[in-house]
């Protein structure tokens, strides 16, 4: 005979539910048993005795405290915005793009002829997505080839610094009128002047990170919205620059470059990687030759003198149209050359393509031996 299983009823589950949901909250809590350490002694011989605060707080809150320490070992890890650089790419990245903010930054001082501060103010990870969205507009955008690495990266300037350069550029004292707006066709070939300084001064400072690599400028652009070198989701690494000029105005300039372009250097993208070849290129004289590939664009002032004279002041003033001056060189006689003001070449004059021109015959070994030119007098 079998037996029939007790059923509960209604009344009976809803009591339980609500037991259940109350916990022991009606139950008062027991007391504490505080006692001294002479009485846990002799009740307990054999246990190990016990410090005065564990004595004083009992078994039971040493549990509890111990319990304090059990952390979870696990990190949270986003699928949709996976970092995919580490502190130390983001480290060397910075340092690559301060020596480039250096150069700029004197590049664009020598140019407009007025004090260009270039600062790095951060180096972040973020989607393709995420950086368009950020981004003002319109804004001038250069897309640049990285040879030998694959893609495309993004050199964008607002238009605060963009108006300033153009302003100086016309003559003026590089102030912007504060409209935003998209450049004339004049505008965007002068700006692509400063563009081209900007990618010699990348191409440099990237020397350092990946020997051989060649920017070169693929197009321009007003808006990032409309340009698509990743995928939304793609991660990329983000250099934002502060520019600026002669404490007048100051804008941002940023340097987006998509995860997949490095992806098959970022074992050479560190620290220490960029330290050691700067090391190593100081040790073969690599400073020296920098220097004088800069130097190669420098200018400087040429002069040529026919030769020199002296005359009275009396006979200065009453010089007129027509009047002949004797100098102390004769018609075969070669022209002094000064560069920057100091005596270097001797030369003969011609003409090349209908312009006056100067044939260098000899250098000058010895300043003190020259004679004639005025000089002597």
């Amino acid at each position: 005979m079998g037996v029939e299983p007790e059923t509960l009823s209604q009344e009976e589950i809803d009591r339980l539910l609500a037991s259940i949901d109350a916990g022991d909250e009606d139950t008062p809590p027991e007391p504490m048993e505080v006692i001294s350490p002479a009485e846990y002694i002799s009740n307990n011989p054999a246990h190990t005795p016990l410090s005065p605060l564990s004595a004083l707080q009992g078994p039971d809150t040493l549990q509890r405290i111990d319990n304090k320490h059990d952390v979870r070992n696990y990190k949270l890890y986003n699928f949709r915005r996976p970092d995919k650089f580490s502190k130390d790419h983001l480290r060397a990245l910075q340092t690559i793009h301060e020596n480039f903010s250096r150069q700029f930054s004197m590049a664009l001082t020598a140019y407009l002829r007025m004090n260009v501060e270039i600062n790095v103010v951060s180096v972040d990870q973020l989607t393709y997505d995420e950086f368009v969205r950020s981004m003002p507009s319109p804004l001038t955008v250069l897309i640049l080839g990285m040879d030998p690495l694959p893609g495309e990266s993004l050199l964008g300037m607002t238009y605060e610094i963009v108006g300033c350069i153009i302003d100086r550029m016309l003559g003026g004292n590089g102030m912007s009128d504060r409209t935003v707006r998209n450049l004339t066709d004049i505008e965007t070939l002068l700006i692509r002047r400063i563009l081209d300084r900007a990618v010699l001064c990348l191409n440099e400072a990237w020397q350092t990170f990946v020997p051989g690599v060649d920017m070169t400028m693929m197009g321009m652009d007003e808006s990032y919205s409309l340009i698509q070198v990743a995928s939304p989701g793609e991660m990329v690494a983000l250099i934002t620059f502060e520019v600026n000029l002669t404490d007048k105005d100051s804008g941002l300039m940023s340097f987006c470059i998509p995860y997949p372009i490095l992806e098959s250097v970022l074992d050479r993208l560190s620290s220490q990687h960029i330290f050691h070849r700067q090391i190593s290129n100081n040790d073969q004289g690599g400073a020296t030759d920098q220097i004088l590939q800069k130097l190669q664009y420098a200018k400087t002032p040429v002069q040529a003198y026919l030769g020199g004279t002296q005359v009275k002041i009396r006979d200065l003033l009453e010089l007129s149209e027509g009047d002949v001056i004797r100098l102390d060189r004769g018609v075969a006689d070669d022209m002094l050359i000064h560069i920057n003001e100091r005596p270097k070449f001797l030369g003969r004059p011609g003409t090349v393509k209908n312009k006056l021109a100067v044939f260098i015959t000899d250098a000058v070994e010895n300043e003190e031996n020259l004679e004639g030119f005025g000089l002597n007098e």
